[in-house]
């Protein structure tokens, strides 16, 4: 039995489990960061926890047009380097066919397929002779086995935020899923502010009732609603818009905001809501200028929640969304498309989502020291 005022034994253990907790929650973020860093080539070789260490890659790289050759005496040559001036990499093997891309070491001279030899070195560098004109409109392949330094670069968000062929459709996601969030956050805090208020202050026949509701609504699956509720915005003529995203999120929504707005307004001081009415202060003036101020931890806690889970949405955003021309096109639905337009680009998939949850980062650092405060308002007395 502890004593009060002495450290449990036990709280080594609760430290550990927090490590842990944030450590999972920690691990694949850093990744998906990291990886937004990286090329592809060292994304398709190693995994982002060794990016900062030199790594082995296998590379199919091209020599120059045969354009370029130029003619010393009896010999056509063709001189280069297979990586770009900025990049360090050493060749350990090489080959000039796919089957056999480990023939050669750096230093050594092989036979051309169509005429001619290739000497290449460590450094990338190669030189390629023939006693006949090299023909052909490319270059010609190299396999080469090489270990490349750590890179890192801002390519990947330079094409996913000023590249036309991806900028145009995330730029447009981002403010379309602005579009739905802000709207689907602000609309149940305010309707839920109201019932919470009532529920929790204000007598009238079947609140018990009315409340015992609300916490059943809490276990009820989204996937059970969603079909009808489509149905119902069809006949009405909201089925294929933002307004029909909007009802649906406040809809789902309402539940949980309802109950933790409720459970901290039932535990503010009665003697200042008392005294109010005493003074002529009208329900609502009771409820603006007092309850509300004092609530704000609790409305905080639910919009983090609420606007996590909005931004983050895909299935009501297919659901209520629907629209051939990607006008209303969400982020999260965008790097779907991306996965199938370019599921070989990681590069570019972690990129994008990356940006995807910046946004949902920065509220959740900016409002999280309400979040546990708001969850726990009604907890004890």
């Amino acid at each position: 039995m502890d004593i009060a005022g002495q450290k449990s034994s036990l709280s080594w253990a609760v430290n550990i489990s927090v490590v842990l907790l944030v450590g999972l929650w920690l691990f694949p973020t850093v990744g998906l960061l990291v990886s937004s860093f990286r090329t592809s080539d060292q994304i398709s070789t190693s995994g982002w926890w060794k990016a900062m260490f030199p790594s082995e890659q296998n590379l199919t790289l091209r020599t120059d047009a045969p354009e370029l050759q130029v003619q010393e005496g009896n010999l056509y040559i063709i001189e280069g380097r297979l990586f770009a001036p900025d990049k360090d990499a050493v060749i350990s093997e090489w080959g000039v066919s796919s089957r056999e891309i480990d023939s050669y070491t750096a230093g050594d001279t092989a036979p051309l397929k169509k005429g001619g030899e290739v000497t290449l070195q460590a450094d990338g560098s190669y030189r390629m002779e023939n006693t006949e004109p090299f023909t052909g409109t490319r270059g010609t392949r190299i396999f080469v086995t090489a270990t490349t330094p750590p890179e890192f670069t801002l390519r990947n968000y330079q094409n996913v935020l000023f590249d036309p062929s991806n900028s145009e459709g995330m730029a447009k996601a981002f403010i379309n899923t602005l579009t739905v969030t802000i709207p689907a956050t602000i609309i149940p805090i305010v309707i839920a502010a109201f019932a919470a208020y009532a529920l929790a202050w204000m007598e009238f026949p079947g609140r018990a009732l009315l409340i015992a509701i609300i916490v059943g609504l809490l276990v009820v699956p989204l996937q059970l609603a969603l079909i009808p509720l489509l149905k119902l915005h069809n006949e009405i003529g909201i089925g294929k818009g933002y307004l029909g995203a909007w009802l649906a999120h406040t809809g789902f929504g309402l539940p949980l905001a309802i109950y933790l707005l409720r459970n901290y307004m039932v535990g503010l001081p009665r003697d200042i809501i008392e005294n109010a009415r005493v003074d002529g202060a009208t329900e609502f003036q009771i409820f603006t200028k007092i309850i509300l101020p004092l609530s704000f931890p609790a409305l905080a806690s639910f919009a983090i929640f609420q606007f996590l889970w909005t931004w983050n949405d895909l299935l009501v955003a297919l659901v209520f969304l629907i629209d051939s021309t990607g006008d209303t096109t969400v982020m999260t639905k965008q790097i779907v498309e991306l996965l199938g337009t370019r599921g070989g680009n990681w590069e570019i998939l972690a990129t994008s989502a990356f940006v995807s949850i910046a946004v949902p980062l920065m509220v959740f650092f900016a409002m999280q020291k309400y979040l546990v405060r708001g969850l726990l308002a009604g907890s004890v007395k």
